[in-house]
């Protein structure tokens, strides 16, 4: 087990810093300060080390224009509905920036582009990174001075294991996600011959701003959100469902059913196998459905990679309870990866 650090640039007077994870397989990972970032996730192969995530092509391009690839997303990611909260007799308004809605939390500083401390620990069985950040109170208009801490940590079982705790001063919203995208079959691989399986009976159909539909969740069963048996994605990608086509795939949250292991992610080319739990309530699944031929997004194309983004799932009450964290209480949020190859 052993863990580098590269520093790279600096920002505002902070270090920029690259931080690499590796176990004794071989299993690499790489961090970034710059968001509480998973840059990339390299397993051995005959041919030398191979990334499996849908990364930029160097550390210094993440902090070049907003991404959030990889990227920690808070403190509310998604969609707030008419950038409003009703806080009983209070309402609260946000920064809208995805037509009159907020989206990651509005503003043009969010979790995932502020540089954030951090300290390693280096054990007998895992290696881990945990990364620090005040955001202050009326940060984007939110309340509350949350402490936030990003716990990344390797074992030998070839698992990462992703922690978000917090705790607020004043009652606030804090529904927080990791926006890593995967790929298990390399760079230069699009999605579209991997398989899907989710433990959800579940999802929530969305209007064609991408909010949830009114109608509220709906089952999977004789649907093409049907991925309770493994599927391949491209085969889902090409569906005529009008929620599909709009958004030239999927950007769907999923309502898990609790079980062990909320998704598998599988490349039967590379014989790959990526599974995924969590103690959050849904995974919001997302197809990398276009990008920006920006000069740092050039090379990614659409349905390049697939982010499993756990968080609760989003709803149009302006109370936003699903989101809310009062005074003191503790935020835990888990996510763990397994790959096997």
């Amino acid at each position: 087990m052993s863990i580098k650090i590269n520093k790279y640039d600096n920002l505002n007077g902070h270090d920029l810093c690259e931080i690499i994870l590796e176990n004794k397989h071989g299993v690499r990972i790489s961090l970034l300060n710059y968001g509480a970032t998973l840059e990339k996730f390299e397993i051995p192969t005959k041919h030398g080390h191979e990334n499996i995530l849908m990364s930029l092509k160097k550390p210094e391009d993440y902090s070049k224009e907003r991404n959030f690839i990889g990227a920690t997303v808070g403190r509310v990611a998604g969609r707030i509905k008419d950038a409003r909260w009703e806080n009983g007799n209070q309402t609260v308004h946000f920064i809208a920036n995805n037509h009159q809605h907020t989206l990651h939390s509005g503003g043009k500083l969010g979790l995932d582009n502020q540089v954030w401390d951090f300290e390693l620990k280096n054990r007998n069985d895992k290696v881990e990174v945990s990364f620090y950040f005040l955001d202050p109170d009326l940060a984007n208009h939110f309340p509350g001075n949350v402490k936030i801490k990003v716990t990344y940590s390797l074992d030998n079982d070839n698992a990462l294991k992703y922690e978000i705790e917090a705790v607020s001063d004043q009652l606030t919203l804090f529904n927080p996600t990791n926006h890593t995208y995967f790929r298990l079959d390399g760079p230069d691989s699009s999605i579209e011959d991997l398989n899907l399986e989710l433990d959800a009976d579940y999802y929530l159909p969305v209007d064609d701003q991408t909010l949830p539909a009114e109608a509220g969740m709906a089952k999977v069963k004789g649907t093409v959100f049907d991925f309770r048996k493994s599927r391949r994605i491209g085969d889902a990608l090409k569906s005529d469902e009008h929620q599909v086509k709009v958004r030239n795939g999927f950007d769907h949250p999923f309502i898990l059913n609790g079980n062990k292991i909320a998704a598998t992610l599988t490349s039967n080319k590379n014989k790959r196998k990526l599974e995924i739990s969590t103690n959050a309530q849904a995974l919001v699944v997302f197809t990398a459905n276009g990008f920006p031929k920006t000069d740092v997004l050039s090379h990614l194309h659409a349905h390049d990679g697939i982010a499993l983004e756990a968080q609760a799932a989003p709803t149009n009450d302006p109370k936003l309870q699903m989101a809310s964290l009062v005074p003191g209480e503790k935020f835990h949020r888990i996510v763990k990866w397994k790959i096997s190859y």
